[in-house]
């Protein structure tokens, strides 16, 4: 009991998804892939992935 109304959203956000029509920007998309747009060694999310100082603090248990 109480599925209900967690299915709706479900259902809601899959039509949602389904016919959406998406604008998609082609020219900031072949940017992006030719890797145009992004400055020193950042990675997709922003980040900047040169600083690894805190990767000597990680030791995994065996």
């Amino acid at each position: 009991m109480g599925r209900g109304r967690a299915k709706a959203k479900q259902t809601k956000v899959a039509r949602d998804l389904k016919y959406r029509t998406w604008d998609t920007d082609l020219d900031q998309l072949k940017r992006e892939l030719a890797g145009g747009d992004q400055g020193g060694n950042a990675s997709a999310n922003g980040d900047n992935d040169g600083d690894d100082s805190d990767a000597d603090d990680y030791h995994p248990r065996r």
